[in-house]
């Protein structure tokens, strides 16, 4: 008898019973939450600025490519570009894999 009657109490909730499937989601939700911050925000960013640089380039420009290569831009197409990485050798490569403009101070 101590038994069912231990049973029946935890089996009556009535409406409590659907807030622990709610708050259950609660964790999930903030982990969520915490990611998109944390991961996705800056993500975003970096692409944003990464896309303004690009689209910022021009000839002269001083760069250094994703693969290491150190040179300056001589020509510029829609999807390509062509750089000078010595005196007498040019390079053309994608747009896309340009990481970063050097500063005119930097050999």
């Amino acid at each position: 008898m101590m038994l069912q009657s231990v049973a029946w109490a935890q089996g009556a909730g009535g409406a409590a019973d659907s807030a622990p499937g709610l708050l259950s989601l609660i964790p999930f939700l903030l982990i969520f939450i915490v990611f998109y911050f944390l991961l996705i925000v800056p993500q975003q960013r970096r692409q944003k600025k990464q896309r303004e640089m690009l689209e910022a380039l021009k000839k002269g420009d001083k760069i250094i490519t994703s693969s290491g290569i150190w040179g300056a831009i001589t020509n510029l197409d829609k999807d390509t570009v062509t750089i000078q990485i010595a005196d007498n050798t040019k390079v053309r490569m994608q747009r896309d894999h340009i990481a970063s403009i050097r500063a005119s101070n930097e050999s």
